[in-house]
Formats: structure tokens, sequence, C-alpha cells
């Protein structure tokens, strides 16, 4: 069966879902927020197109849902950029890698969504994170003036500033901050991005402080942030390159990495160091490449981190409508847009990085036929769980021949395995012990049409860091696992401890609704109101200077658009 063909034909929507199988237990509440790229087809490549939020609470008749239903909410993230973009979309130029402008590239912030206490943002990997509102779901407010962040990653006019970052920051709940990156087109060392680690402090969303990697240099990106008690730990994520060639109408040459750089950071060599300050990082190498991974909050014993290996997943290609897939056949048109599925199984390892002799010691690897497109997991985000975690979640969406092109085979000749890719084979969740990474559990999708997509861990119980009756780590609780079909999308619960049991509840759409394609997921509790705190006004970064390099004309919707986002806090 080939990819829903809902993924790109759905349309943002509220509706309710109801229980129609199982029975609901009582002791699951809060929220999963979930994003999601508008995929409106005037790109070539959805991922990159103006984002939404998604929201599924999980308890009955809360956020205006009927007694006994559930609802599912869900808002196009009105940024400064898509504002200015819905008053003039006609001076919007779509290419292969987004937006451009004379008002400078959108912020389309359809990646991740991070909950952060009582607050929410999303975010993604060409911009700055984007705070919403978590009752309304409505923006609020970007992350930290342009300045503050050193500028645009390139130069470029515009009162919209490109600041090419990270999908997922991360919350340090003992210096209340978020750790993020920025990357700078640089040409030495050599020619490049170079990295610099990013903190914003929470009490002051107008400025963040930043510190460049001395001497580095990449072509990739840096997808994940993680980190420890004491450290920071980036990668290059090594499954996304842009192509310059692509970008100017050519064939696509550029491919992942076999190996990729990893480079801790000690959190206190940055106390009292000016913004702007080079930092000389410790650099580890690691394959395969891995765009999601995972620290053990503790460091006693050495960095431990939980690797989503991403082998053979380039998330640089795109089905094209003119594509034949791997076995040969004109794509299906429901796939035209989505990236190329992964064209091997993937690797899922725990490792431990030894800071002070560079070592890289293995704990656990978990891989075999079936675990192709590793898709995303569902971990315990708790201080207490990320100190030490038990289970760890993860959902593969299967083998998908129909979404991997002939064109990124020949790519990849002499690196893939062609008989491994001819069939498709059933979406599964598991779970894994952590440190060994043994398979504890195992739920197969059977139903090929079944694309199931990031799950996340609800604690038992509603209260936020709480948990009534049982422990953290990521088995006291429940696996949310969301499941898109044209038959109508749904939701399957599962008790953590026990996947292997199959859903011990479904939620269904009372009119078979189905939903547009979700990326990441987070749960977080149900939150009302907006937290007081200082925030960055767009006005604020609408200097003179970068005034007069936008055309005249088009002034006055940046000028309405700053009244607008002035009066939203």
């Amino acid at each position: 069966m080939p990819t829903p063909h809902s993924l790109v034909s759905a349309t943002h929507t509220d509706f309710e879902l109801e229980v129609v199988a199982g029975t609901w237990p009582t002791d699951v509440g809060g929220e999963v927020v979930f994003s999601s790229p508008q995929n409106s087809r005037t790109l070539p490549y959805a991922i990159f197109d103006h984002g939404a939020i998604c929201r599924l609470s999980l308890e009955a008749g809360t956020r205006g849902a009927a007694a006994e239903r559930f609802a599912w909410q869900s808002r196009v993230i009105q940024s400064p950029g898509k504002r200015l973009f819905d008053r003039h979309p006609e001076v919007f130029a779509s290419g292969t890698i987004g937006y451009l402008s004379p008002f400078g590239p959108p912020n389309c912030s359809n990646t991740a969504p991070l909950p952060w206490g009582n607050r929410l943002y999303t975010t993604w990997d060409a911009g700055r994170p984007v705070e919403l509102n978590p009752d309304t779901l409505e923006f609020v407010a970007e992350v930290g003036h342009a300045d503050t962040w050193g500028g645009s990653s390139m130069e470029m006019p515009g009162v919209l500033p490109f600041l090419f970052s990270s999908a997922h920051p991360v919350a340090d709940p003992q210096r209340h901050c978020l750790w993020t990156v920025k990357l700078d087109l640089v040409f030495e060392p050599t020619p490049g991005m170079r990295p610099s680690l990013v903190r914003y402090d929470r009490d002051d969303g107008t400025s963040v402080r930043f510190w460049p990697l001395e001497g580095v240099s990449f072509g990739g990106s840096i997808h994940t942030i993680s980190q420890t008690r004491d450290w920071v730990i980036l990668s290059d994520s090594g499954n996304f390159k842009a192509d310059s060639a692509e970008m100017m109408g050519g064939e696509r040459t550029a491919t992942t990495d076999d190996e990729v750089p990893v480079w801790l950071i000690r959190k206190d060599a940055l106390e009292g160091l000016a913004s702007g300050t080079p930092i000389k990082p410790v650099q580890l190498m690691m394959s395969p490449p891995a765009g999601h991974y995972y620290a053990r909050w503790d460091d006693t014993d050495g960095i431990s981190v939980v690797w989503e290996g991403m082998d053979l997943m380039d998330l640089g290609l795109y089905m094209r409508p003119d594509d034949h897939d791997v076995n040969g056949n004109p794509v299906d048109p429901g796939v035209v847009g989505l990236y190329n599925m992964a064209m091997a199984p993937e690797t899922l390892t725990e490792i431990v990085f030894d800071p002070e002799t560079g070592t890289v010691l293995e704990q656990g690897r978990f891989k075999q036929d079936w675990t192709f497109n590793l898709q995303l997991s569902a971990m315990d985000w708790s201080t207490e769980g990320l100190s030490k975690p038990t289970l760890h979640h993860v959902t593969y969406q299967g083998c998908r021949p129909g979404s991997i092109s002939a064109r990124a085979a020949r790519l990849y000749e002499g690196r893939i395995d062609l008989d491994q890719v001819r069939e498709e084979t059933p979406g599964a969740l598991c779970s894994f012990d952590r440190g060994s990474m043994e398979l504890k559990a195992r739920w197969e999708y059977a139903n090929l049409s079944d694309h199931i997509t990031s799950p996340a861990f609800a604690p038992r119980g509603s209260a936020p860091g709480r948990y009534e009756g049982g422990t953290p780590g990521g088995h006291d609780g429940y696996v949310v696992q969301p499941v898109c079909s044209d038959d109508g999308f749904r939701v399957d619960l599962f008790d953590a401890a026990r996947v292997g049991d199959g859903p011990v509840a479904t939620l269904a759409g009372t009119k078979r609704e189905c939903v547009p394609l979700v990326l990441h997921s987070a749960w977080m509790p149900a939150f009302h109101g907006l937290a007081d705190a200082q925030r960055l006004r767009f006005s604020d970064e609408v200097t003179a200077e970068r005034l007069a390099s936008v055309p005249e004309e088009l002034h006055s919707a940046i000028h309405e658009v700053a009244r607008e986002c002035d009066e939203l806090f």
C-alpha cells in the first residue's frame, strides 16, 4: 500500500475523537502537542513549508470537547514571516530549501514542539525558537533579538533574519536556560558552516548569548542538542546536506556521511565568558550518523547517549513528480513533496563518551532486517527520568519502496542493497532496555496502510512533574502512538511497561477525519493562560537600515505586522 494520500491532502482542522476500542484509563492526563508543515503544495519539498501546531487532549471533555470525547485542535503559526506571506504571497519565491522574499526568509517553525515548564515553543532547523500560548496555541514571540544571535547566518537583505539553528534545543533544569545552536556560513578553516553554542535564559526572551566553536566548520547540520548535568553535546546530523548544484536546478550529488563528528562542551567553562568568545570543544567521532540522540542526565560514570542511527536516511532527498520508485514504478502522487525514506535498516545504539580520554565505548546495539525508518521515539523527559532511564520507546515505520526513488538508488549505488528495499514491511512500536538496548517488547502494525508517526510518553497521573503511585524512567505511564491512515486518524494508547500486549485503548475521529503529515510530538501538562515574561517584539528588529533594504511598496505591510505582533503580549 502507498503512503497515505491524506498526509498531503488533509487540511488542518479541529475535530473530536472517541474511544472505539478498550477502556481509556483514568490515570492519564495532560496533552500531546505535534508540529506539522502545512504542505500547501507551493514548495517542491514540503518540510520547509509554514508550520502548524496540533494538540490532542488526553482527558475527555476538555478543550471544548463534548463529554466522553477528546479534542484535537490545530493552529497555523502566525509568525511575522507568515503574516507577511499572507499579505504578499506573490513576492515569496519557492525553492528546494524553502521560501525567499524581499522581506527575508520566513521562520516556518514546523518541526518540533518544546514544552518548558508552563511555556510552549516550536522549532525548526532554519529559524529561532518560537513561543506559543499554551492555552490558545497562538503565536507569541520569537526568541532573542537577531543582533544578540550575532546577526544572520548568511548576509541577506530584509527584516526577517536567517538563523540556521536546531530543531531540538534542550532545556537545562539547573541553569533554567535553553541550549541550542546557530550555524554561520564560513570559508575558514574550510568552506562550510561554523557552529556556535547558544544559551537563552528563561527570564529574558529579548536576548541570547553565543559562543563559536573555534576551528570547526562542517558541511551538515545539527538537528539535535543533548546534555548531561555538566556537558552540552552537539553532533553533525550527517543526514542532511544542502546541495548547491540542486539549488541551481541541477542534479543532486551530495550524500550522507558514514561517520560524523561529535562536540562536547563543558557548561562551567562558559560561566562569565562574554558572548561571541570562541570556545574549544572536545571532538570525537561517531558512526552511524544520527539525527536524534539523547543523553542520560547523570554523567558521573561518563556521558551515556542513546544514538538513534539514520543509516542511509538522506533527508536532503525528496520525492519529485517525475520520479520512479526503486522498483521502477512512477511514484504515487501522494508522496510527492515528502522526504525519501530510509534505504537501509537503522541502528539503535547506547554508547558512553569519555571526554578525558577521547574514547567511545559501546554499551548496546540493536539492528535487524525489519528496523527500517526508525522514525521517532518516546521517553520520560523529567529530570528524574533522564537521570535513571529504564525504557526507550521507538517507532519504526517499516520499509517503504514506493517512497524510495530510483534517483536515490543511483546516487547511493554501491552503498544500498537493492534486495533489502524491494518489498514493504510492517511498522512497529518497540521498547528497549536502557544500557543494553535489548528489545523488551514489540507491537507490529500488520496493516501496511497504517502510517505510524511520532509517539510520546505520558507519565502516570496528570500532575506536572509527579509520578502518582509509580516511578520515573519511561516504564510507569503510557505511550501515545498516533496512526495516520486514509481510513481515518486514530490514536493507540499503550501501557509503557507492556507495549507488546497491544493498545489498552484506541481513539478515532467521530467522522473518520484524517490529519496531514505531523512530525515530532511531546507530552505536556494542560496549562491555561500565558506566563509573565520579557519577550522580543518584532518591531524592535525593524530598524531603519533593515527597512531600507526592502522595496518601499512593502513597507506598509511590515508596519502593519509590527503593530499586530506588539499587541500579542
